[in-house]
């Protein structure tokens, strides 16, 4: 499958209760179309104590967000932008930013 963003990328959360915010993509799940986004989408998780954490107790962790909620931010000019594809000098297929026609890397 082919997806607008990859991990590494920049993103801006469109929808939900992130939304507005930015941070780059941690992990990418292709079956489910999500994606985690370092520092939103905070979720708390309650854990039982286990042989590795003894002591248990609630911690604070990423959830995945649906990746139609988000969009790419350029790395030229820093600003939210939608992604098309084109071939690349090479003959792959490179991603291309719609504002600046830029190729971006990755």
């Amino acid at each position: 499958m082919k997806f607008h963003v990859k991990k590494g990328d920049t993103v801006k959360v469109l929808a939900g209760n992130s939304r507005g915010k930015t941070g780059a993509i941690l992990e990418v799940f292709p079956g489910q179309y999500k994606a985690i986004v370092e520092g939103l989408n905070m979720v708390t998780k309650h854990t039982k104590p286990s042989a590795e954490n003894p002591e248990g107790g609630i911690k604070k962790m990423e959830a995945p967000i649906h990746m139609s909620n988000l969009m790419l931010v350029d790395p030229a000019s820093g600003k939210a932008t939608k992604v098309g594809r084109t071939t690349g000098d090479n003959g792959k297929i490179v991603r291309v930013s719609k504002k600046t026609g830029e190729v971006i890397n990755g």
